[in-house]
């Protein structure tokens, strides 16, 4: 086949002066570098094509793909992560990951965990504050946790998002949408274990892949997993495989990702994030259905490594649920009604 290659360059923002901090969440170019060595093991011919506005160009001058990598997070807006599988089903091009729909609302923790929550899985109690004023509606007991509504990569996570008294919540929150320009979610604070787990496959033929646990080692910022935890994981944390049959707690979190994952639509491969009660009881935080795929620093391939599944068979997988929906997409693309 041959596979078009969409992505945002982290690289390429820092060139063009943008933060640190406002690329964390673009690939690095180890992680292109990666994904398209995996296909060329495959048979496989490649494309990069870039980001959004190249993958526009290029459909302009005629270019199509069998199907299309995609791993663009976008730059504005909070459906940001959706713009390019909504181009790509405009042009009946099939791609990997997960459609606009999902994306649109897994990248809004407020509106996933209100979903989540409607077809009865467990997730702490939360609100949505848009302005500090708006706080007064917390109607649940601190402390509580709070953390930019549309960012990934923990952006905006530190010890500061701990808030203990109610009295502190309204600066807190003024301060992080200031920063971040975007409405705050403030959620009733978990102490307990957290969980990653890791999915597989799309619909009916979705399986859990694995579970791992984040443990916080002595020089990490404590009780949260932070930005800066997770920018050092190397030095301050530790994670560990940890199998449904050795422990209760993990049995039925992977039972509630899975049906979580079902739920929603998700597609192809992804990751989604636990953390425990004061009863012990695993809550769901969110789900990142275009999960990090660096070979090494992405959460996704560590559980892979951590299981001894080889990174060339983890992006065999994806593609191979992928490529299941080419035959859903007989009619080819003629290019549409004609304009002036």
């Amino acid at each position: 086949m041959k596979i078009g290659l969409t992505y945002d360059l982290r690289s390429e923002y820092l060139a063009m002066g943008y933060s640190d901090e406002e690329t964390a969440e673009f690939d690095r170019d180890d992680t292109i570098e990666a994904i398209e060595a995996a296909l060329h093991v495959m048979g496989h011919a490649t494309d990069r094509i870039g980001a959004g506005k190249s993958l526009i160009q290029r459909l302009s001058a005629g270019d199509r793909w069998d199907l299309v990598f995609n791993i663009a997070e976008g730059l504005h807006g909070i459906a940001r992560e959706a713009q390019v599988p909504a181009i790509l089903d405009l042009y009946q091009i099939p791609y990997t990951f997960s459609d606009p729909l999902v994306m649109s609302l897994s990248l809004h923790k407020g509106m996933t965990k209100q979903v989540v929550g409607g077809f009865g899985f467990p997730t702490a109690a939360f609100i949505v504050v848009a302005d500090a004023g708006e706080t007064e509606q917390v109607a649940f007991k601190p402390p509580y946790f709070i953390k930019p509504v549309a960012e990934g990569t923990s952006k905006g996570v530190t010890p500061d998002s701990i808030v203990r008294n109610r009295d502190q919540l309204a600066a807190a929150c003024g301060r992080m949408i200031h920063q971040f320009h975007q409405p705050v979610l403030v959620e009733q604070y978990l102490p307990g274990r957290e969980f990653t787990t890791g999915i597989l496959g799309t619909g009916a033929s979705a399986k859990v892949l694995g579970t791992m646990e984040v443990l916080l080692l002595a020089d990490a910022d404590s009780e949260i997993y932070s930005y800066d935890n997770k920018k050092r994981y190397e030095e301050v944390v530790k994670y560990r495989f940890v199998r449904p049959e050795d422990d209760a707690t993990v049995a039925k979190t992977e039972k509630t990702a899975l049906g979580i994952w079902q739920a929603l639509g998700c597609r192809d491969a992804g990751r989604m994030d636990f953390r425990c009660d004061e009863q012990g009881q695993p809550s769901f935080l969110e789900v990142n259905p275009l999960a990090g795929l660096h070979p090494k620093h992405s959460d996704l391939p560590i559980l892979c490594n951590l299981m001894g599944i080889p990174y060339n068979d983890l992006i065999k997988t994806i593609l191979s649920s992928a490529q299941k929906r080419i035959s859903s997409l007989s009619k080819p693309d003629k290019g549409g009604p004609k304009c002036g």
